[in-house]
């Protein structure tokens, strides 16, 4: 196979797997749906080989399942990998974004404040240096109404993802994915103004002061603050509605 087969293959099999996983994150193919590989064959246009391969990507990701004289059958979302990057971004792309992106916040407001304060005490010198150096930065380009630019999802993210690692707890670690998902869906889909929040700025460098301080107990009262802000942006009542 040649290498412009080989990219014209794998775009193609990138396509229908993007497809279809969007297509069961909004519903469009609800959970029990039966599928058949001959059917997406047709409707797709492509392959048996194709479909099989897009299949067993979204088998791993626990929205199909194949079963011998059944078909391929759509999962409820209690079986898929919801921490998965290709998961998120498929909720955020349909019509559960709101949700999937009040979850996300769930789930950084338990995390987040436990990495800052465990950073703290664990982080090295370049670390926290490394903190205080994103906080900067991202205050600088809020102050400059960046805050729904590329150069901003890329500060936000790289300083999270540095707070995450500092706690020195490789499960923690490993929800830094989710963790940016929520602002990268934010800016995706355009919920972000150019000005951020009043207070997550303050909030940003407070975390990096108190992880440098080496203070914990700083560190998380500031994410937990922080996290507190960005939720209410999401869901701003009282009541759990978006």
């Amino acid at each position: 196979m040649s290498l412009s087969e080989l990219a014209a293959r794998t775009n193609v099999h990138t396509f229908v797997v993007d497809s279809l996983g969007s297509r069961i994150a909004a519903g469009e193919l609800p959970a029990a749906t039966v599928l058949t590989l001959a059917g997406l064959e047709a409707e797709y246009g492509v392959s048996r080989t194709v479909i099989r391969e897009a299949v067993r990507v979204l088998e791993s990701h626990g929205l199909l399942v194949s079963r011998r004289r059944v078909g391929v059958t759509v999962q409820p979302i209690a079986a898929w990998d919801v921490l998965d990057a290709s998961v998120i971004h498929w909720r955020l792309a349909g019509s559960d974004r709101e949700q999937q992106l009040v979850e996300l916040m769930e789930l950084r407001s338990a995390v987040e404040p436990v990495a800052a304060r465990l950073a703290a005490a664990r982080a090295g010198a370049d670390q926290r240096a490394g903190l205080v150096h994103l906080a900067d930065r991202l205050a600088a380009l809020g102050r400059e109404g960046r805050g729904n630019s590329p150069d901003f999802l890329v500060a936000d993210n790289a300083f999270h993802t540095l707070l995450l690692q500092a706690s020195g707890n490789p499960l923690l670690t490993r929800l830094a994915g989710p963790v940016t998902e929520v602002l990268a869906g934010r800016i995706a889909h355009q919920m972000l103004g150019g000005v951020p929040e009043p207070g997550t700025l303050e909030g940003h460098l407070a975390v990096a002061a108190g992880v440098a301080a080496g203070d914990g107990t700083a560190a998380q009262q500031a994410s937990a603050t922080l996290t507190q802000i960005i939720t209410g942006e999401i869901r701003p009542d009282e009541t759990g509605q978006v």
